[in-house]
């Protein structure tokens, strides 16, 4: 069949009336549609016209620009959060309880022992720098390359152009009295911790404090950091307190507890810490009533004569509440217990519900996470501060290295410190304050969809009472040491309440602010109020897109064979010979013998005998079929 007949066949049978050009099926349209405005165009005389004109193409505008303005909004996945108030009797939270000292001076003094005496004879010069004061010439020599690993020195700022750097162990020590002895409103000196990229080299750093004891505890952390990377986890944990010792008594609810019921963990700041109902091997404790009667209560003992004089400079215990199989991070979310009280936490539950992709940037589970969590080693849940530090460490590796210290280790990679990686201290520093790579690691690293945050009331008293001190020391002196002599004083004991105020618990969840349905709404609402359009009128506008699909194709039809017809007479020039012109020829070539005596001899030679006559019939020219076999005419 002809092509071009089929698809104004199908066209005719599609729709009656818009006719077979643009312009007919326009004004068919603008006569048909629901739409308001575009009868009025078709309708309306000449001023009307183009009033009406006008008026339908401004508010087709105003649709089309409202529509934006409200897919825009969808495509941002905007959220709203809500709150809500429920009741129910509640998992009680992992309690986790530390030392505010990570080791005991007595295990760990051998190992620190240079570097005690260093710190303290640098101590001696700055605070007594006049000759003659100084005990350190009557001890024994000290270790200056350990000092000088890691020196601090003293910078003169009176010339803040050129300040002046003064060694401690290098410098004159009368020019070193001049400084320090100076009044304080001539003191312009700081204290600063000096790291280069290896020893020797003229490429340092200076970390400038306001205060020397800062300078003094950064040191030593620094120091010792890489004194105690060196010893194996095992020894490290024995060097620690041990539960038995520091978990005195345990109550939870009327049930009796122990050390027994704790977890151990070993944390880098804290040393050895001991987790109450973490859940990884029991199930989870609930509590049955709200109440300070019904929760968990500690008494500890954090041995305060024991600590290491550099190290901490603060007494306690460091404990944290958290969720069930989650790593505590307490350097960033624990809270201290001051010794020689009572402290009481009431505990109120916050849950929040995040929605994930395309509404926000969380995570699950950690799974889509770029970054490889060093914390999985502990089986525990994903958490963006295990992401963070993770994401910290493997840069440091890949920057430095070598590890730090106070981060879990991949496998095959070692701590940094000062023999085999001596510029490490200089690297960190360097790591730490760059805020491009902190940056990268805050892109990578995504929250969690679902959290449980815990609220805390705090509040303390004093504890023992000095009436009851004496016969409270004594029980708890017997029932660890078996001793009827008092080994426990103020200095050291903490008495820890923890418990939920109420069984209320809010619940923050997220929402779409904008769904399907409201869009669809909206958009409907914006069209119809501009032009009093529904989605029958977008249906039509389909309907004549489709149409003028359909006159596209015919006319393409059209103009490829109007090219052929241009091919094949460019092949042949001359025209094929009509019917009148064959029958011409035909009869002119019958009477030809009629004239042939008029014609020259060696012209017209009468035919010889046996000759048959001429079949005049195959002298007919045939038509050709130039226009193929479907150019019938319509």
């Amino acid at each position: 069949m002809n092509l071009k007949k089929y698809f104004i066949r199908a066209l005719h049978r599609l729709q009656k009336g818009p006719g077979y050009t643009y312009k007919e099926l326009l004004v068919w349209y603008c006569d048909n549609t629901n739409t308001h405005g575009p009868k009025r165009i078709i309708k309306e005389g000449p001023k009307k016209k183009l009033i009406w004109f006008f008026l339908t193409l401004l508010f087709a505008s105003l649709v089309f620009w409202q529509w934006g303005i409200l897919i825009n909004t969808y495509l941002s996945y905007n959220v709203t959060s809500s709150l809500s108030i429920g009741f129910k009797t509640m998992k009680f939270p992992a309690v986790t309880v530390c030392n505010a000292n990570p080791f005991k001076y007595s295990e760990v003094k051998h190992l620190l022992k240079e570097l005690d005496r260093l710190i303290e004879a640098a101590l001696e010069r700055i605070l007594q720098p006049v000759p003659g004061n100084s005990s350190e010439n009557t001890s024994l020599p000290l270790d200056l390359e350990l000092w000088h690993q890691i020196p601090l020195v003293l910078i003169d700022e009176h010339d803040k152009d050129n300040p002046i750097i003064l060694d401690i162990f290098e410098s004159n020590q009368t020019a070193l009295g001049n400084q320090t002895n100076a009044t304080s409103e001539e003191k312009k000196y700081k204290l600063a911790v000096k790291l280069c990229s290896h020893q020797g080299s003229d490429n340092c750093t200076y970390r400038n404090f306001t205060s020397a004891a800062q300078a003094v505890t950064e040191w030593y952390i620094l120091q010792s950091t890489s004194i105690l990377s060196k010893v194996p986890l095992q020894e490290r944990i024995r060097m620690g307190y041990q539960a038995e010792d520091m978990i005195l008594a345990c109550l939870y609810g009327a049930e009796p507890c122990n050390y027994k019921n704790f977890t151990q963990i070993y944390h880098p700041d804290h040393g050895n810490c001991y987790i109450f109902n973490w859940g990884m091997d029991e199930e989870a404790l609930n509590s049955s009533n709200p109440g300070a009667e019904f929760g968990l209560k500690l008494i500890l003992d954090i041995s305060q004569q024991d600590y290491i004089p550099y190290l901490s400079s603060a007494a306690g215990a460091r404990l944290m509440l958290h969720q069930q199989k989650s790593f505590p991070f307490l350097k960033d979310q624990g809270i201290y217990a001051m010794a020689g009280t009572e402290t009481s936490i009431g505990v109120l539950v916050d849950e929040l519900e995040r929605m994930g992709y395309p509404y926000s940037d969380c995570t699950m589970n950690g799974s889509d996470v770029p970054v490889k969590n060093l914390y999985s080693q502990y089986n525990t849940s994903y958490s963006i501060q295990a992401c963070l530090r993770s994401c910290f460490q493997n840069h440091m590796i890949e920057i430095c290295g070598c590890g730090h210290y106070m981060f879990p280790l991949p496998e095959g990679v070692n701590y940094c410190n000062n023999e085999d990686n001596p510029g490490w201290a200089y690297c960190y520093s360097s790591l730490r304050s760059s805020i491009r790579h902190r940056q990268i690691c805050i892109d990578s690293c995504k929250e969690t969809c679902n959290d449980t945050q815990y609220k805390m009331t705090i509040s303390m008293a004093d504890w023992p009472s000095e009436a009851s001190e004496d016969w409270i020391f004594h029980i708890l002196s017997y029932e660890r040491d078996m001793s009827t002599n008092v080994t426990l004083d103020r200095n050291g004991i903490i008495k820890l309440n923890i418990y939920f105020q109420e069984y209320n618990y809010r619940t923050i969840s997220e929402s779409a602010a904008t769904t399907i349905v409201w869009l669809l709404s909206s958009l409907g609402g914006q069209f119809g109020f501009w032009m009093g359009g529904s989605v029958l009128c977008l249906i039509e506008f389909g309907e004549i897109i489709i149409d003028s699909l359909w006159i596209t194709i015919i006319n393409v039809i059209s103009w490829c064979k109007g090219l052929k017809q241009k091919r094949v007479q460019a092949r042949y020039p001359d025209a094929p010979p009509t019917v009148s012109e064959l029958v011409e020829a035909h009869t002119n070539l019958g009477f030809q013998h009629e004239d042939a005596g008029a014609l020259p001899r060696d012209e017209a030679l009468p035919p010889e005998p046996g000759t048959p006559p001429p079949n005049y019939d195959s002298l007919r020219v045939q038509p050709l079929d130039v226009l193929g076999p479907d150019s019938d005419a319509e």
